[in-house]
């Protein structure tokens, strides 16, 4: 399963008000693990930016000025995420500003049913509990410590961290063969075990193990480590 964590940096709120997307920043999963593949951009807004959001991620005007606008992205980004589901936090901001972009661009709007909203999730998961990344970082042990100011790039990998977490820690990205085959139990599970290169060499050499053979006829004749040891019965 191909997953794209996504997250975003605007000149402001208000995507219906003409605030536009100035940063976005995704992490491919493949069943739950990144692959190591990702997309990062700066965009040109073709608007100031707003007080309020360069105090959130210190974009400034002349910092975008010189960086591409997202008709001239618009292609990679959308090559990116086709066919994968969309991870996001708050996912209703960030959609209704790729939305926004997507249409000057003349392309169609996320499929709702391919999002999935990790502050949904946590507020199911942690009711009544603050569920802000930096939160979620905290409680579930994520070193957030870069993350000084809002940045797309480092907002996704760490949400990818948080999200494996939601969907219940590492161990969400066993693939069970008893449930794809719709058998119960745990049954089918594969496990891969590493092989040494070299053996170990055996602990016991043959004078410990005739000595315990000794010891263990020294018992009597009716415990059971005589069987384990296949002592035949004595009259």
């Amino acid at each position: 399963m191909r997953e794209i964590v996504l997250d975003t940096e605007t000149t402001g709120v208000e995507a219906n008000g003409g605030d536009r997307i100035v940063e976005i920043g995704c992490v491919e999963l493949l069943n739950h693990c990144p692959s190591g593949r990702s997309f990062h951009c700066y965009i040109n807004p073709e608007r100031p930016m707003s007080e309020g959001a360069f105090k959130v991620h210190g974009l400034s005007d002349a910092f975008l000025a010189p960086q591409p606008v997202f008709a001239a992205i618009a292609d990679d980004f959308i090559g990116f995420i086709e066919g994968a589901r969309l991870v996001i936090h708050n996912a209703a901001f960030d959609v209704g500003f790729l939305n926004m972009e997507l249409k000057r661009v003349g392309q169609g709007p996320i499929e709702p049913s391919l999002v999935v909203d990790t502050l949904s999730m946590a507020r199911r998961k942690h009711p009544g509990a603050s569920n802000s990344l930096d939160a979620l970082c905290s409680r579930y042990g994520i070193d957030n410590s870069r993350r000084t100011k809002h940045g797309a790039l480092l907002d996704a990998e760490i949400l990818a961290e948080v999200y494996i977490e939601l969907i219940g820690g590492k161990q969400a990205s066993l693939i069970l063969g008893a449930a794809e085959s719709g058998r119960g139990g745990l049954a089918g599970i594969a496990i891969e075990r590493p092989q040494r290169l070299r053996p170990l060499a055996p602990r016991l050499d043959d004078a410990t193990i005739a000595a315990h053979e000794v010891f263990v006829r020294s018992l009597g004749k009716t415990q059971l480590w005589r069987g384990y040891l296949g002592i035949a019965e004595e009259g």
